[in-house]
């Protein structure tokens, strides 16, 4: 059985601990492979190669570190295929979905190549008599990255290549559901010359996690994940003095006014909600029907639903994979089992759904669930699954009130040809991230990522501005230099002698 092992100080490193975790093709329910799982030593020993790293990483140029990038984007590009056949086999979502997953986290390594202008700092001559200040920006030391199962090659790479365009050396510490991309990641940074000890790969459960957050020396913790262990990320890195940016969970709305074009809206909904099988935080889980529309968009959802092709990731006919685990799969059914009970109406109802051949996989299909409660368990929770809630609103006001009444903020939509009311939205909504005819308002590499309320924990988003700005500080420096004229009789302004 293969065995994925970490990647530290340049190099694979094999686990210590004994403790190994199950890899499963999602396609076919097998174990293919097992992860080694970190001890706290473990850490504290690739934390020390990273602090070792930093020393001379650090005070490297912007030439040197932005020379290393471009050859970085070079391989990336080049190796798309395989990262995304690597995604496929542990995460089961299909290969074109896996192939727009690299392609975004590129647009990060892209921001990252042009690291140069966003460090040029600031500089204000004269401020008094021959006094100059200066602000400039300087890396963290060691930075550690937390990321989940569903995005195992973009998430990543939101973090680390700004981090280590900013100076910083990194440890990541990827999903042990689908830990090979990310050895990928590292093995072709370190082909595109990055310095051995500057990027770190150390898989592992909760003991690795908590080992992250209490050590010593690393300086900084980003994470995404589930709103619940946001939560306890940041809180517990707080308490021991590090930077958090800690983004969590969603339950991201669609509002759908009367004037929308309806089949662009069933459209944006479908895809939207059922793409990489739910598994996203920014996938639209509630659509919130104003008006007399609601039937009318329910149907039109329903119709595109069932056309949609579920199977295994490598086959090329298949628009929807599996689900990253059994146990997943379960929960996600256990919400609409119950829908019926808390009053909605199941209009489509995709469990107990099979694959011929592959039997074994964690399927799940569609479902669809209608005049839901904003009270219901399916509504309330992140599912995290191929399940769209479709709530009903009399009016524009009302729909936006039930969409701010949600803990949680991250991304949200609204469809309608009405300039005004869409200019409203923008401003009246509570999310951090807001779609306009735009079904998943995912920002582009030059802009940051991320929520409000409980759906980001920290005061940093992720990439962009904010990104370079959490990984690194600022340091304002103010000099006075006397004027040569004004020196003393007998002062020499050359050389000093060497004896």
């Amino acid at each position: 059985m293969k065995t994925v092992n970490h990647w530290i100080g340049g190099t694979t490193v094999e686990g210590a601990s004994g403790n190994y975790g199950p890899v499963t093709d999602p396609a076919t329910g097998e174990v293919t492979t097992q992860v080694a799982l970190a001890s706290a030593e473990e850490v504290d020993a690739a934390v020390r190669v990273a602090k070792e790293a930093f020393l001379s990483w650090g005070q490297s140029s912007l030439a040197a570190r932005t020379k290393v990038l471009f050859a970085y984007r070079a391989l990336l590009d080049a190796n798309r295929d395989a990262i995304a056949e690597l995604i496929v086999a542990e995460h089961g979502k299909v290969h074109s979905d896996a192939l727009g997953e690299v392609a975004r986290g590129l647009e990060i390594v892209e921001l990252a190549c042009g690291i140069t202008t966003q460090l040029k700092g600031e500089l204000s001559t004269s401020v008094s008599s021959r006094v100059d200040v200066a602000a400039i920006r300087q890396p963290l030391g060691v930075v550690a990255g937390i990321t989940p199962f569903n995005f195992p090659a973009m998430v990543p790479m939101w973090m680390f290549p700004l981090a280590v365009a900013c100076g910083n050396t990194f440890i990541l510490k990827p999903s042990e559901k689908d830990p090979s991309a990310a050895n990928k990641l590292a093995e072709l940074a370190a082909e595109a010359g990055l310095p051995a000890g500057v990027l770190n790969v150390v898989h592992g459960d909760k003991v690795a996690v908590d080992a992250l957050l209490a050590h010593p020396d690393v300086a900084a913790v980003s994470f995404v994940g589930s709103t619940p262990i946001a939560r306890h990320i940041h809180t517990t890195a707080s308490a021991n003095g590090k930077r958090v940016q800690a983004l969590g969970g969603a339950k991201n709305h669609m509002l759908v006014l009367p004037d929308a074009d309806l089949d662009a809206a069933a459209d944006a909904a479908v895809s939207a909600a059922y793409g990489s099988a739910g598994e996203r935080c920014m996938a639209i889980s509630a659509v919130v029907a104003v008006g007399a529309i609601g039937d009318a968009l329910v149907e039109k959802i329903r119709e595109r639903a069932e056309k949609i092709k579920i199977g295994p990731g490598n086959d090329p006919a298949s628009e929807m994979g599996p689900l990253i685990t059994a146990a997943h799969r379960d929960k996600v059914a256990s919400y609409v089992k119950g829908a019926a009970g808390q009053g909605a109406e199941v209009v489509l109802d995709g469990t107990g759904y099979t694959v011929d051949g592959h039997e074994n996989g964690h399927w799940i299909g569609l479902s669809l669930l209608d005049h839901v409660r904003t009270d219901s368990d399916a509504y309330r929770d992140e599912i995290f699954g191929p399940v769209l809630c479709v709530l009903r609103a009399e009016t524009y006001e009302e729909g936006v009130a039930l969409i701010n009444a949600s803990p949680f903020g991250n991304g949200t939509a609204i469809f309608t040809r009405d300039g005004g009311a869409a200019r409203r939205f923008q401003l009246e909504i509570q999310a951090g991230m807001v779609g306009v005819n735009v079904p998943i308002p995912v920002p582009v590499g030059y802009h940051s990522f991320g929520g409000w309320k409980d759906s980001l924990f920290g005061d940093h988003h992720i990439y962009g501005n904010d990104g370079i700005h959490f990984y690194t500080r600022g340091k304002v420096v103010t000099t006075r230099w006397p004027d040569p004229s004004e020196a003393p009789d007998g002062v020499d302004l050359g050389f000093p002698r060497n004896h």
